[in-house]
């Protein structure tokens, strides 16, 4: 049988994160949301449904990975707005197996899907999957919540966390391998040791704290960890990442594989080739892939009044409830050294900002600039930064990414046109 995570029409709500990937490849914990959902069913074949422009990229990122396609005669449809926990298994655990569609508050969470009821959806099937594509087919109501917003990632990374951390705590008991396996040199404090993964071939350098007491650190392999660092967890750090001297990374954190993070980091989401390597505070916050964080660049998460955080997104002003909200940024923007971020700001993918004073909280794809006279950011030279940033990293820039790009750009016209950009 043939699983497939497919996205839906609130994909737009992670806006702009998801302009350039699936809302599943969002991390959450020491892992995406993809990967939690299959490993909750790791005996079926994998497979994906993607937006139609995302996916030639996708493949080339994800080889062996059906994309859009369906090999089997049954399917089990998962929503990739979800956290996979023992909820989603209890419902699919039914001996007996019948077509049928799980909904929580009339949006599709699961189904199951086989013989002539399967072809009919794969003949209706398009970049979003609704009720409407499940047309004749039982429905149940289960209460299974989805993601409906970036900063609700932010706010569950902590638990999420804890429960990746355990998975891979009991996998590695099972395999009998030591918590410890990269170089602690003397001089590092390891607090709450039994709490601490360290992996092969990363190296934890003399006056380094990582601190467990209020929640596990998983140091993965080949990070370097400069002298005089502290780390308090939960906190996860990617393969290949180096955390710089003096740097502090606090609890609730997720930094993916290959970024360089200095500075001050709290509860906050940072996807993999991404760097923050100097001094400035970033929090309750989550960053895109290819992003550069200029020295002393600090974001606020805290309003003066502690009121609720609101933003700007897709048009609308919302609340969202939470005291706490700092800085989301898309994909291969950055920012020059000493840019200061209000509370809740929301930066689009390929922006360039500089200048004096806070920028807007609603900064649009591919702008050029600060608070004054933001220009379009021309795609073509966004383009040429991308080539040089990527090839650093041994990575090309290919044919398939100009093309993601330049959509990309069309697709967030709108967005620079309401602000006379």
């Amino acid at each position: 049988m043939q699983l497939c995570i497919f996205e839906d029409s609130k994909t737009t709500n992670f806006y702009p994160l998801t302009y350039s990937r699936p809302v599943y490849d969002l991390l959450c914990g020491c892992t995406t949301l993809k990967e939690k959902i299959f490993r909750a069913f790791p005996s079926l074949k994998h497979s994906v449904h993607c937006r139609k422009y995302l996916q030639n990229v996708y493949e080339e990122s994800n080889s062996g990975l059906l994309v859009n396609s369906f090999e089997d005669n049954e399917c089990l449809f998962i929503n990739g707005r979800i956290i996979a926990d023992v909820k989603l298994l209890k419902i699919f655990s039914r001996k007996k197996k019948e077509n049928i569609v799980y909904v929580t508050n009339d949006t599709v969470v699961a189904a199951y899907l086989s013989g002539t009821k399967l072809q009919s959806f794969k003949q209706n099937l398009n970049d979003s999957v609704d009720i409407s594509l499940f047309n004749d087919i039982p429905v149940e109501e289960i209460d299974i919540p989805l993601l409906n917003y970036t900063w609700d990632l932010i706010n569950l990374n902590g638990q999420e966390l804890l429960n990746d951390y355990k998975f891979f705590s009991e996998k590695r008991k099972k395999k009998n391998q030591k918590r410890i396996s990269g170089k602690v040199y003397d001089g590092v404090h390891l607090i709450n040791k039994k709490e601490i993964i360290i992996e092969k071939g990363a190296v934890v350098k003399p006056g380094v704290v990582v601190d467990a007491s209020n929640g596990p650190v998983y140091i993965d392999k080949n990070v370097e960890v400069f002298p005089n660092a502290v780390i308090e967890g939960p906190v996860y750090i990617g393969e290949n990442s180096k955390i710089k001297s003096g740097a502090v990374v606090y609890d609730n954190t997720t930094i993916g594989k290959v970024c360089k993070i200095g500075g001050e980091v709290e509860a906050s989401v940072i996807m993999p080739f991404t760097n923050k390597q100097h001094a400035g505070f970033l929090g309750h916050s989550y960053l895109g892939s290819w992003v550069n964080l200029g020295a002393d660049t600090n974001n606020s998460d805290l309003k003066n009044n502690y009121s609720s955080v609101k933003v700007s997104l897709n048009g609308k002003t919302i609340d969202t409830g939470l005291q706490f909200l700092g800085l989301i940024m898309g994909d291969h923007s950055k920012s020059a050294i000493n840019t200061m971020f209000n509370t809740g700001t929301i930066a689009g993918f390929s922006c360039n900002i500089f200048g004096a004073g806070f920028p807007k909280k609603n900064i649009p794809s591919f702008s050029w600039g600060g608070n004054e006279n933001p220009k379009v950011y021309d795609v073509e030279k966004a383009m040429d930064t991308a080539k040089i940033v990527m090839a650093r990293r041994g990575l090309e820039f290919n044919d398939e990414m100009k093309k993601l790009f330049k959509y990309i750009f069309e697709l967030t016209d709108k967005e620079r046109r309401g602000q006379n950009i």
